[in-house]
């Protein structure tokens, strides 16, 4: 089978399309027909070595952690799912023609392959980020970076919990932030004034999506650093913030929600542009421009 593979670190020219053996499901396992593989940040990040800290690096090595597919084959207890049903989830080197999933849940007919690989990383993202930046009903929560696809569920998410959120965006995406029901602002200089002037009582907590290197700022607006995080800026520890990461909790039951809330248009997610398998580098230079709105998707099949 085809599968796009890596054997060090570097740039986007390091991935290859490569022939390989189908893998084979462990205990508590699926493999899939893979029809879609959403690109995350992570995907290029790991390329380039920066997860080496905590990461053990091993090649050749696969990309992509989540993606849509159709069951050929059940590892050992498995009995929510059977060879033939459509799933979608986070599983071990993705963008391939066949791939493990180790997490999932079953996609309804209503949401596409499309939409469902992208689902995972963002939904998962941003309720960790949610629960964690000690935000609650009926307060104000600013995003920095709120049009790409974490901050797209964090906008849809924190709405559904009575949270107002303020999202920056570049001017041409305030209307797509504004129609995830959030107030938009554009990022820059200037930002706490602009903020100030959109919720004169000050906002309560401030969540990093981009990490552009906004994190002293966030901490002013707030003025709590408790109540500030990131989940792109490894430094945000660094000043008092807090940095969101793995490993997942209960993603399976996270994943059937967010399978509900899209099918009944309570959520929804932007496919920006998909990309054939052959074009995982073209896709992962488009995900390091930081200029996606909603998510990027490689599509297999």
């Amino acid at each position: 089978m085809k599968a796009i593979e890596f054997n060090g670190y570097g740039g986007p020219d390091v991935l290859n399309l490569v022939e390989v053996e189908p893998p084979h499901p462990e205990p508590a396992e699926v493999r899939i027909k893979v029809h879609a593989a959403g690109v995350n940040p992570s995907d290029w990040k790991r390329r380039e070595g920066q997860y080496r800290a905590f990461e053990d690096g091993q090649f050749p090595t696969g990309i992509g952690v989540e993606g849509s597919g159709v069951v050929t084959e059940i590892g050992a207890g498995v009995t929510d799912v059977a060879v033939g049903d459509a799933v979608f989830g986070f599983g071990n080197a993705v963008m391939a023609e066949e791939a493990i999933l180790t997490h999932w849940a079953r996609k309804p007919d209503g949401v596409s392959f499309e939409v469902a690989a992208g689902l995972p990383v963002i939904s998962d993202t941003a309720t960790r980020a949610l629960d964690q930046v000690g935000v609650e009903q009926g307060q104000t929560l600013l995003v920095s970076g709120a049009a790409g696809g974490v901050g797209t569920a964090i906008l849809q998410l924190a709405g559904l919990r009575g949270i107002t959120v303020i999202g920056t965006a570049s001017a041409g995406k305030h209307d797509y932030v504004a129609g995830l029901g959030a107030i938009p602002t554009t990022y820059g200089e200037g930002l706490a004034e602009r903020v100030r002037s959109l919720s004169p009582s000050g906002v309560d907590a401030a969540i990093d999506v981009a990490g552009s290197g906004i994190i002293p700022e966030l901490i002013a607006i707030v003025g709590d650093a408790s109540h500030v995080l990131s989940v792109a800026d490894f430094s945000a520890e660094q000043y008092g913030a807090k940095f969101s990461h793995g490993p997942p909790v209960d993603p399976a039951r996270l994943f059937a929600t967010m399978a509900q809330l899209c099918e009944s248009g309570t959520f929804t997610l932007r496919i920006e542009k998909t990309f054939p398998l052959d074009e995982a580098k073209q896709a992962q230079e488009a995900s390091q421009s930081g200029s996606v709105t909603g998510k990027l998707v490689v599509r297999v099949d």
